[in-house]
């Protein structure tokens, strides 16, 4: 009973350790009293070295359309089966596959205004930057491309670092200029532009809903609600000649054959009229046969030509009716709040992890940081 009562007891040297292993609070804290003065030197350069950082960066606005495209009962019943599906984890395809004709589905819109094509088609609409009124500036209006390219602002730091590139290019050899714009095959700084284009312009589908938004952030507010209003109407034209491409090509040729008939019905009906006047007092049996050959063909050639005029009819009503209908749920306005930066945010940000590093410091330091990972 004597062994057992003296294994239960711990050993000095067992008590020591547990005693060096225990976390002192009480250490640590009159540790950092010792040093608070280096976190009066560090806090203070932490925070001017983040507001200088912070106010170097411009500031930049953001603008979302909504829309909401119209959809076949079949699509939409097939968009419905896939939400279901979806929010169980079973991947079921594009809703093309199974239910109706259509290849462009909504939820590849953001690949096609993330397409190059479509990209490099907003380099060409025209923008305006306003002057200021008071010092009587002028508004200036340009090319969205050479908006990008020439007035976009950049921090400081960013000249720093494309220094080397910009001089190693003075010495490489010029690109060749471009007169007319090759979306396959773009120079190095159209390249620039369109990767800059990645990050302004994004498209964004809501797979249950379907509403299409888009978003366009820019550090001019004007240009921001512009770009957002034109990025949408060309979203809605390209889905509109994609939705009606092969009504409007049955209508072409229907127009063709319908300008072909009508020719062909007047120059049976001319005839006709001709023969006739020329032979008002003639009864013969051969000029009568005549005659009723060429009243025949003309009638066939009109009843051609009504046929083709009621298709060409319904072609043009088919246009009408593949043609997509869209709702605005939120158009573009200026915005009149800026998107970011978000100076304090990144003030407090900078502070806090100044704070932790110090603190961190100061404990390896003051050996303090073996009992609070555990280490011996």
């Amino acid at each position: 009973m004597n062994e057992e009562f003296n294994k239960s007891i711990p050993s000095g040297q067992s008590v020591k350790e547990e005693e060096e292993s225990a976390i002192d609070f009480g250490k640590i804290f009159k540790d950092l009293l010792k040093h608070k003065r280096l976190y009066y030197k560090v806090l203070p350069i932490t925070f001017v070295v983040a507001a200088i950082l912070a106010l170097s960066i411009p500031n930049y606005y953001n603008c979302t359309v909504m829309l909401s495209p119209e959809m076949s009962s079949s699509t939409s019943s097939k968009s419905g089966l896939l939400s279901l599906a979806s929010s169980f984890g079973v991947n079921l395809g594009t809703a093309s596959g199974g239910m109706g004709t259509e290849a462009l589905f909504p939820t590849l819109y953001p690949d096609l205004v993330n397409s190059t094509d479509f990209k490099t088609s907003l380099f060409p609409v025209p923008v305006t930057i306003e002057g200021d009124k008071e010092d009587g500036e002028a508004d200036r209006t340009m090319s969205y491309y050479d908006y990008l390219e020439n007035e976009q602002k950049a921090p400081w730091w960013s000249y720093i670092l494309t220094a080397p590139f910009k001089l190693i290019s003075l010495f490489s050899d010029k690109e060749p200029e471009v007169k007319k714009l090759d979306p396959f095959r773009l120079t190095k700084k159209q390249a620039e532009v369109v990767k800059a284009l990645n990050k302004k312009v994004v498209c964004d589908v809501d797979k249950k809903t379907m509403v299409i938004t888009i978003s366009v952030t820019d550090q001019n507010p004007v240009i921001c609600a512009t770009m957002a209003d034109t990025v949408k109407t060309r979203l809605q034209k390209f889905i509109t000649d994609y939705r009606t491409s092969k009504a409007r090509v049955d209508l072409e040729y229907n127009k063709k054959i319908y300008k072909e008939t009508k020719a062909r019905y007047e120059k049976a009906r001319q005839k006709y009229a001709e023969f006739m006047d020329a032979n008002q007092d003639i009864i013969l049996q051969t000029v009568r046969q005549k005659q009723t050959d060429l009243e025949n063909e003309m009638q066939l050639q009109y009843n051609a030509y009504q046929q083709v005029a009621a298709q060409m009819l319904a072609a043009e009503a088919k246009v009408q009716q593949e043609t997509p209908a869209f709702t605005t749920l939120q158009s573009a306005t200026v915005p009149v709040k800026k998107e970011g930066p978000k100076r304090a945010q990144m003030c407090l940000i900078f502070l806090f992890l100044a704070f932790l590093g110090t603190t961190a410091f100061i404990l390896y330091k003051e050996d303090d940081l073996k009992p609070l990972l555990g280490l011996s």
